[in-house]
Order: C-alpha cells, then structure tokens, then sequence
C-alpha cells in the first residue's frame, strides 16, 4: 500500500521574475504572481503546479535534481534565455537555465511528436542524481506503491501515480550530495504517512508550525521533499 502521493513540484531561485518566466516558457504553463513575492505555474491539473520560491542562497554546484523536457529545437530554448553548457556528450542536449546557468535537457522532437502533443506543456521526466539508484529507486517505488523500471543502464525509474510526467529517473553520479536540492516534489499523505516514511527510512528537516503546515523530510540520499495532509 502506497504511503504518499505525487502532489506538485518547486523550483528555488534567487530572481522570481526571470526564473518565472523562463520556467513558464520552456514548462508550456501559465505563470501567477503571489503576494508574497514568489510564483506559481499552473496547467490543466493541480497536479501540474510548479512553485517558484525565492531563496538568498546562489547555486554553487551541478543539481541534482533537473527538469528534462521536449523541445521542437535546442533554439527555442536558447531564444528563452537558456545557454549550452560544455562537456556533455549526449543524444540530449544539456543547457542551463536563463537564471542562474541550472541545468535542464532538451530532447528535440520532430512535427510528427508534435502533432501527436499539440497541447502546450512541455515536462518530460524528473532526473535525480543517485549514489545508488537501486536502492533509492525502490525506496520510493515502495512508498507510492509503484514498481521499479530499470534497463541494466545505470538508471531506474519510477512512474508516480498522477504525475505530469513520464517518469522519476534515478541516475548514479559519483560526486556526493552537498547542499540543499533547488529542486524537489511534494507529496500528499494519510494519516501516519509521516511516521511510516521515517520508519522506512526518511528524516524529518522541518515539522508543521506557525509558518509551514506541512512536514519537511529528505529521503535516504537526503534529497528534500514536503509531506502535506490530505485533503478530506
């Protein structure tokens, strides 16, 4: 039985105005400022929210967790303010955002991928960095009560149940994990969820309190994620 289900993702980011726009071009959603000075992008579900929050601190490594996403052509992106980051020998092309160089990967499609996806959105998977993409692979097949996908390549996969994209891809780097994922996905969870997932493995970084009201957890390699209670 599944412990959580995928709810929405967020994206940190020192400039709201640049990362939102850039994120709502090359996402193909629309983009709603907030009140507080933060973002939201919204498409045709809840599911498909992505949150722009602003934080002080710059990006100072590679991420570990990236956006892949379908594109007519690596020009469009570069239009948007992207940039070709040097090193990478992929079928993919691996750029950096118009914000602060973060990574994402473009996989050009033909008119014929196009005319079978006319509508406008754009995510294609969720890439994690992994010191053993196995193991985290099945921890969280396990908690959203899916199975493993994996092709002996170096990377496993899962598909979350309602989300806007095909799949959670875990890949093994070498380097370790340093600093605070500008990137992460947030959750819904029953009663208990919370508890079951640190019985599994997980850590609180933050409980509900005046500010927050969900929980703030990472997962066995330490990449964040928010727990929030269902909605009954």
């Amino acid at each position: 039985m599944a412990d959580v289900r995928f709810k929405d993702l967020c994206i940190d980011v020192n400039d709201v105005p640049v990362a939102t726009a850039f994120w709502a071009a090359a996402l193909g959603l629309r983009a709603e400022e907030l009140p507080d000075g933060d973002a939201v992008l919204r498409g045709p579900t809840p599911e498909h929210r992505v949150w722009i929050n602003a934080v002080p601190e710059p990006r100072t490594v590679k991420q570990r967790v990236h956006f892949d996403v379908h594109g007519r052509s690596v020009a469009e992106y570069e239009a948007m303010g992207a940039v070709r980051l040097p090193g990478w020998d992929t079928p993919w092309t691996v750029m950096g955002d118009a914000e602060g160089g973060g990574e994402l990967c473009i996989f050009e499609r033909d008119d014929d991928w196009w005319a079978a996806h006319p509508e406008p959105y754009r995510l294609y998977e969720v890439a994690v960095d992994a010191a053993d993409h196995e193991t985290i692979t099945q921890w969280w097949a396990d908690v959203l009560g899916v199975e493993v996908h994996d092709e002996g390549r170096g990377f496993s996969w899962v598909v979350p149940p309602g989300a806007p994209f095909e799949a959670l891809v875990f890949a093994d780097v070498p380097e370790p994990k340093t600093v605070k994922n500008r990137i992460h996905w947030d959750v819904t969870g029953g009663p208990g969820a919370v508890e079951d997932l640190v019985r599994r493995g997980a850590r609180v970084l933050r409980e509900p309190d005046d500010v927050v009201a969900w929980t703030v957890m990472a997962d066995p390699e330490g990449n964040e994620f928010c727990v929030f209670a269902e909605q009954t």
